[in-house]
């Protein structure tokens, strides 16, 4: 399948009349949006997909109110503009930016003129009528799924893989279809399977016709140097595991690997830098305290545009990321663009730790925050909790909001600091049976001390599992929000060349059995989140008033 730009070439070539680019032809999904499955998908590239397989036209005479729209996507942010698409953005486009579930339901009920009475069911989508009724038309025509009866997700940054789902299902695609229009001879191979049960078997799916179809391009297909084993195998790999449709198995190439890897682990060898992929530039959204990123002089917004004199442009965010890092006591020389103007920074690599334990006070009462249940929360966070006992705190406030999860032993030893050893933390439910995964070490905080674990939306997976078992036995009061009701647990598994899977292998249940999947874990107090984060002036409120 030849993308727009290729097919815009092939027409040239051969004298047809092109319509000029603001007059768009629906194109296929997965031509027009190549974001990775996990990458959060851009403002400007979503708009740009949507405009490209909706076939949007108009809008070349438009004025744009934006002050920065990247050039390659003004003619496609025009056209969507017209179409009063955008009003979910407001007053600044920012095409960077990653775009939520919610901005992308306006920005598609907009260019499909779709609307449907507002549904106050959800807490997170009242924000506004538009807002409201773009979720209405989403469930009517069964587009999204909610993340609980009381959440919707509209504020969660929407990925490359759910995106290309969204769209397809918008376009009424069960799947990616084949294009009509093309016109490709098909080989008929016969063989006879080994086993009749091939839906059970685990041998290679049509394995015969892949190896043959395999070198029959390698031996036959006229542009030779295009083919890329490597990527073929991967591509391949990826598509098996995307066949299952479950969002948390996944294929790693080597780089994603260990970038998961990097963060499950909590540290990395590197400059110490968050960074984003900003239009496919590198750019340091801010250097970390006291890294080596921080002391060779590096700012926000500086672009990194190659290393050791290796371009980055035009490489996935993945092996972009891969480049600067490298081992420890190794001198990356960057070449930094900043206001227009390039120059080189040697930076010495650094064992970076990743932040994932943040530990404050309010008065007597201790506030304890996890960023993500990694290798920290293991090895950390029992020595500083039994510090924390040392000074007869008030009260703990357990702070797991917006905490996406991690590690299943992890949760298992953050629960052990208020349980009694060998207390039930969850039910682990697989194909080959069930087990209750248990404390193993004796609590580092007396059950005397009131606790409260605070929780909204965007709490999953280990979250949930800690909150839940603190609920379950009554050790803890659930403030906030339901939590987004991840229940299933996976299993990564590492190969010879460093890609890695990860995959679905069981289901978990609360210590009394409650099932977590898709419901999420409801607070014993529900509070909305607001800018006074009156979560927390709740929590505190509990603990003074020394209730459990």
């Amino acid at each position: 399948m030849r993308n727009f730009s290729s097919v815009k070439s092939f027409l040239l070539s051969i004298g047809f009349l092109l319509l000029p680019l603001s007059v768009f032809a629906a194109l296929p999904v997965s031509d027009v949006l190549r974001t990775a499955d996990e990458a959060p998908v851009s403002r400007g590239e979503f708009v740009r997909a949507c405009v490209k397989v909706f076939g949007t036209t108009g809008g070349e005479r438009a004025v744009l109110p934006y002050r920065r729209v990247p050039r390659d996507l003004e003619e496609y942010i025009k056209a969507a503009y017209a179409a009063n698409a955008l009003q979910t953005f407001g007053g600044e486009l920012y095409a960077a930016q990653p775009i939520t579930r919610g901005q992308a339901l306006e920005v598609v009920v907009a260019l499909r003129h779709l609307t449907a009475e507002p549904t106050t069911q959800y807490r997170d989508a009242r924000t506004s009528n538009a807002l409201a009724s773009a979720v209405a038309v989403a469930l009517a025509q069964g587009w999204m799924e909610p993340r609980s009866n009381a959440l919707f997700g509209v504020e969660e940054i929407l990925t490359g893989k759910e995106a290309r789902l969204f769209l397809r299902k918008v376009l009424g695609e069960g799947g990616e279809q084949p294009n009509a229009t093309d016109s490709i001879p098909t080989i008929e191979i016969r063989f006879t399977p080994k086993s009749s049960q091939a839906t059970t078997s685990s041998e290679l799916p049509k394995a015969q016709i892949l190896e043959t179809l395999w070198k029959i391009i390698a031996q036959d297909y006229l542009h030779a140097d295009v083919i890329n084993p490597e990527d073929a195998a991967y591509n391949a790999a990826e598509a098996i595991v995307e066949s299952l449709g479950d969002p948390y198995s996944t294929f790693y190439r080597p780089a994603g690997s260990r970038a998961f890897q990097s963060r499950i682990q909590g540290e990395v060898s590197g400059i110490g830098a968050q960074v984003e992929d900003r239009e496919g530039v590198l750019t340091i959204v801010t250097p970390l305290s006291n890294s080596p990123a921080e002391k060779a002089g590096l700012k926000p917004n500086d672009q990194i545009i190659a290393v050791d004199g290796e371009s980055l442009l035009d490489l996935s965010y993945e092996e972009m990321v891969d480049h600067v890092r490298g081992p420890k006591g190794s001198v990356a020389k960057l070449r930094i663009r900043r206001n227009g103007t390039e120059f080189d920074v040697e930076v010495t690599r650094d064992t970076i730790k990743v932040p994932e334990i943040e530990i404050t006070w309010q008065g007597e009462i201790a506030i304890v925050k996890l960023m993500q249940f990694g290798k920290l929360s293991e090895t950390d966070l029992r020595p500083e909790m039994k510090h924390i006992q040392d000074q007869s705190p008030k009260g703990i406030v357990l702070d797991l909001r917006n905490n996406p999860g991690g590690l299943l032993h992890a949760a298992t030893v953050v629960t052990s600091n208020f349980l009694p050893k060998g207390s039930g933390v969850a039910t682990i439910r697989s194909r080959t049976g069930e087990r209750m995964e248990r404390t193993e070490d004796e609590p580092t905080i007396k059950p005397t001390i009131p606790l409260v674990v605070l929780v909204n939306g965007g709490s999953a997976s280990a979250s949930e599992i800690v909150a839940a078992a603190l609920q379950d036995t009554k050790r803890a009061t659930i403030v906030g929000e339901t939590t987004f009701g991840k229940g299933t647990v996976q299993e990564v598994l590492e190969f010879s060349d460093k890609s890695s899977l990860k995959l679905t292998i069981a289901e978990w249940l609360s210590p009394l059995g409650h099932k977590i999947d898709g419901i999420g874990v409801e607070p014993d107090v529900m509070v909305s989140l607001s800018e006074r984060d009156e979560q927390l002036t709740r929590a505190l409120s509990i603990l003074n008033a020394g209730r459990r």
